[in-house]
């Protein structure tokens, strides 16, 4: 013997008035016209008794008497109207609750930036944003792509930038710059005084100052010489753009770097950058966030100031 199969009851929103016919209903009560509710909540008198009338047949039951005089409740009407006042109210305190949520988010916003990018890009990006919104609070977390892209998985950041050959896994993205790393030497290197561009197997057979693994600017220049046997092993892996500019200052060693980190110092000429001949290093980079959740309140506001065509930068 079967079970029997349990009645399919329709969704309670088809059971039940919607909240708009029920406020109409107290401000009846409240008013004694149906014409004066309907002003009050917005609506045309005719708008106002079709709702009225649809509610009814929904209830099966009589709300009104009406009359040249006015309208009173009838008495399931009183019954409704005080059953509705519950719901209208519970529904008020609803809405508070989403105001003060609401509130709480457009209060503050927590981004998460590849270091480069947090460094040449974010300050400017941020004085537009306080010009829009001077009341949100904003905290900056700065890493390597990988950790940025953590960081907002993980729920710390509410919009992260990274750069890199992809979009991370779990992540949507938009391209907000792009940027060209570039190969740069202390000018007393030999390559300063080099007449030829430089080549994917001299960059293969090079020892660099790099940043480190999972670092966009890394990742970027594997990729680039993946096809050609992928970078020789770094003579030096620092963990900020910072480091790696002072070291090949210094004359550690090249570096790859990209080209806006190191406008100074190029036309300072505290360090020369090499041509390369052959091999593309322009990458972009992206404002991030979790796949299916569009950004929103200060998050929102914040990618809409930068999605503007402008050359970037990453870490």
């Amino acid at each position: 013997m079967t079970d029997p199969v349990p009645p399919v009851r329709r969704p309670l929103a088809r059971r039940v008035p919607d909240l708009g016919s029920l406020e109409l209903l107290l401000a009846v009560a409240r008013l004694g016209s149906l014409s004066a509710a309907a002003r009050e909540q917005g609506i045309t008198q005719p708008a106002a008794s079709g709702r009225i009338r649809a509610m009814e047949r929904l209830l099966g039951v009589g709300l009104l008497h009406r009359s040249p005089s006015g309208s009173r409740l009838t008495g399931a009407g009183v019954l409704v109207s005080g059953w509705a006042g519950r719901i209208v109210e519970a529904a008020a305190e609803f809405e508070a609750g989403a105001r003060a949520l609401r509130s709480d988010r457009d209060s503050r916003l927590r981004i998460a930036a590849s270091m480069t990018v947090a460094e040449y890009l974010l300050p400017g990006w941020l004085v537009a944003l306080h010009d829009r919104l001077p009341d949100t609070a904003v905290s900056l977390l700065s890493g390597n792509s990988e950790q940025v892209a953590r960081r907002v998985l993980d729920g710390d950041a509410d919009l992260g930038f990274v750069e890199g050959v992809g979009v991370p896994a779990g992540l949507d993205a938009v391209t907000v710059a792009t940027d060209r790393l570039v190969v740069v030497v202390a000018p007393g290197h030999p390559w300063a005084r080099r007449r030829r561009p430089l080549t994917a197997r001299d960059l293969t057979a090079t020892r660099f100052a790099l940043r480190e693994p999972g670092s966009g600017t890394r990742q970027v220049l594997e990729g680039a010489l993946a096809a050609h046997g992928g970078p020789a092993a770094p003579l030096l892996e620092l963990d900020s753009t910072t480091a790696l500019k002072a070291a090949a200052v210094t004359g550690a060693g090249p570096a790859v770097l990209s080209d806006l980190t190191v406008t100074d110092e190029l036309a300072a000429r505290r360090l020369v950058e090499i041509p390369v001949d052959g091999l593309s290093l322009t990458r972009e980079l992206r404002a991030v966030w979790p796949t299916g959740q569009r950004p929103a309140g200060p998050a929102r506001e914040l990618l809409s100031l930068t999605v503007a065509p402008r050359a970037g930068a990453g870490g």
